[in-house]
């Protein structure tokens, strides 16, 4: 996706770029003025709720709303999406009232429903209320850059696809965190890079039980930046620990990286310390 941005820029001519005698026209360089305009928009987060159901279990019977989560732009077409219970929303909602308060006072959650909570005229209007409402608190700084956000949209299907994992299905958990990891991965402007850690671990194990070896090295090497980065230090030996293994495995080059963990461990030791990647996200969400 970058190379593609860095490639259309590259074709783009600014004046200063034009060659003595160039013959471009006014009309060219307009067009290719707004093509820069264009590439340099802001990134934004959008929200769509295209759709709902109704769920009828023994005990209960509650409206499940789908909540399209995409970025702006030509280059993110990809559209990942979850499901949320208007309860879910309020409780999200009293979360963000308890640390934000006033800065949230322009921002209302709809109304809850007494009656008429499955008429579909009813559920229309909620669904595009809940819609907006989620536009509004993307707009709110502290809201967008909390670490309630991503939990929001991510954290009952992270705690799924680790519970997966405990009990051994793997491709379950696997095509799980891969929802996940997409969702994640269009918050990360606003977010830490830890944020995508634990799921690019787990999915590292998934894919290394799945016999994919492939997969596994490239999530753990994917994970590793972060975790050097933000000190990481529990991630840092268990990953280098598992690229080390499946280097060996795929005949890649792993000498720094075992250079790296000998050091690792000589100057940390401790329980926390050697546990496999494995153990730590089985006891991740626990």
């Amino acid at each position: 996706m970058a190379e593609a941005k860095r490639d259309t820029e590259a074709n783009i001519m600014t004046p200063d770029d034009l060659p003595s005698g160039s013959s471009l026209t006014t009309k060219e360089l307009q067009q290719n003025w707004r093509e820069v305009k264009r590439n340099d928009r802001p990134v934004r987060l959008l929200f769509e709720i295209p759709s709902s159901r109704i769920v009828e279990q023994a005990l209960s019977k509650y409206v499940v709303y789908q909540v399209v989560v995409m970025r702006s732009g030509s280059f993110d077409s990809r559209r990942v999406s979850v499901e949320r219970r208007y309860s879910d929303f309020s409780r999200f909602h009293h979360q963000l009232l308890e640390e934000f308060g006033e800065e949230l006072e322009e921002v209302l959650l709809p109304r809850k429903l007494l009656t008429g909570n499955f008429n579909p005229d009813n559920i229309q209007e909620r669904r595009l209320a809940l819609q907006d409402y989620l536009a509004k608190l993307y707009s709110t700084r502290c809201v967008r850059h909390s670490h309630h956000f991503p939990a929001f949209f991510t954290e009952s299907e992270q705690r799924r696809g680790h519970s997966l994992i405990r009990a051994g299905q793997f491709r379950a958990a696997v095509e799980q965190l891969q929802t996940v990891l997409e969702i994640q991965e269009k918050l990360l402007p606003w977010q830490k890079p830890t944020l995508v850690v634990p799921t690019l671990a787990a999915l590292a194990v998934g894919h290394r039980d799945l016999d994919d070896p492939e997969q596994a090295f490239g999530c753990a090497h994917k994970a590793l930046p972060p975790v050097r980065r933000y000190g990481l230090k529990q991630y840092r030996a268990a990953l280098l620990e598992l690229l080390v293994d499946l280097g060996y495995q795929l005949g890649r080059p792993v000498a720094q990286m075992q250079e790296e963990l000998t050091a690792l461990r000589d100057a940390e030791r401790g329980e926390a310390y050697c546990r496999s990647l494995k153990e730590l996200v089985i006891q991740e969400f626990l």
